[in-house]
């Protein structure tokens, strides 16, 4: 019977994946991840009713995907569910101006798809070898993509857009936004909460090594962070965040740095890991009492409680702050900050809430609802699946 969805959701440095039963409830049957493939790949596994946790070493080297993969197929072969699995679901970062809903994912589809790689380096080409791994593991599965840039299609033009001549612009030269698949998540967790609304004016803070801000109205994107590339916006783990472009046209003409060496620099020097010159994990930094890892935390911090203006001036006002993803869950003491930086919004947090694992950590005084929901990006592709 094929009657499983695999969801495959594959990062630089991670491959986090989830099999759900194939019908209205999306029942979980399995959830983990292989971590840290680049250093000291581990392989963890959530414990469900049939079966328990599992957490172990792949070995003391780094893996590719494609180990990470392997690892992933073996444990779907242990709990006897590969031939279950009749639909494939891949979260794939970029999407283009073309693909704005999930799409089957086809040879002609896969051609345009691998054009976008220069758009997201660091994650395309990953995201789409997975999806050949995956086709020679089960080719008679269905396999389809969905995209990070999609949730943001709607946006209104002069969010998109940028101060260049037109024909870039229609070229494609435009603000794409990322973590679509997560604020998807989101918007329907709020609309579950507070109906068709969704939180009314709503900022979404997904903040993990990958960070952005989105604003929504009733659950609808209205403006984000992140813009043409994943480098934009907040200060992340390595990522520098938004820049003057003059920095770039330093670095290339007087520093004669080359594209290779820019990219490197910008996607993996910079960023938490660039500023504290110690770490790019946010505990890491909070652990640590150099002045240059509090730096990194305090500009974190302040770029976050930017934005958060930024974003509240596109939605003339704010209703429901969220946050999400690794640090936005599990670092109430960043949430304590980002809180403190906008509080002319109206915020308070009550703490103890913050640190109870609730969903609504707002005081009975906040404006402002601010909650903690986990991400689910998996669940958010799964979803998108039944329609195949």
């Amino acid at each position: 019977m094929n009657d499983a969805i695999l969801v495959l959701n594959g990062g630089s440095s991670s491959l986090k994946f989830a099999v759900f039963e194939a019908r209205e409830d999306l029942s979980l049957l399995l959830r983990g991840s292989v971590s840290s493939i680049r250093r000291n790949p581990r392989l963890r596994t959530e414990a469900t009713a049939a079966s328990p946790e599992v957490d172990r070493s792949l070995g003391g080297g780094p893996i590719d995907i494609a180990g990470a993969f392997c690892a992933v197929a073996s444990v779907l072969a242990e709990r006897d569910l590969l031939g279950h699995i009749g639909k494939i679901g891949h979260r794939i970062v970029h999407g283009g101006r073309d693909f704005v809903e999930a799409v089957r994912l086809d040879a002609r589809t896969l051609a345009a798809l691998h054009k976008l790689e220069p758009l997201a380096p660091i994650h395309q080409a990953i995201n789409l070898e997975i999806v050949a791994l995956a086709a020679g593991m089960l080719p008679q599965a269905i396999q389809v993509g969905c995209f990070d840039t999609a949730f943001h299609t709607a946006r209104p033009p002069l969010a998109k857009i940028y101060g260049l001549p037109r024909e870039l612009s229609e070229q494609g030269i435009v603000s794409y936004g990322f973590h679509g698949l997560s604020y998807s998540h989101i918007a329907e967790k709020l609309r579950t909460r507070y109906g068709a609304g969704a939180g009314g004016r709503a900022i979404v803070a997904h903040l993990g090594s990958g960070a952005s801000l989105c604003a929504m109205l009733a659950g609808t994107s209205v403006a984000t962070t992140m813009g043409f590339s994943t480098l934009d916006g907040l200060v992340m783990s390595t990522r520098c965040g938004a820049l003057d472009p003059g920095v770039i046209l330093h670095l290339l003409q007087e520093r004669k740095l080359s594209s290779q060496d820019l990219t490197t620099l910008l996607y993996e020097r910079s960023g938490l890991l660039g500023v504290s010159g110690i770490s790019g994990d946010m505990q890491a930094l909070l652990d640590a009492k150099d002045p240059a890892a509090i730096q990194a935390v305090d500009l974190f911090i302040y770029r976050v409680g930017r934005e958060i203006g930024s974003l509240a001036a596109a939605l003339g006002g704010l209703d429901t702050l969220v946050f999400t993803a690794g640090i936005g869950e599990h670092a109430p003491v960043i949430r304590h900050k980002i809180c403190k930086a906008a509080e002319w919004l109206g915020l308070a947090l009550d703490e103890d809430l913050s640190q109870s694992g609730k969903e609504l950590v707002s005081a009975p005084t906040s404006r402002v609802d601010i909650l903690v929901i986990p991400a689910d990006e998996e669940q958010a592709v799964a979803r998108a699946l039944l329609e195949f």
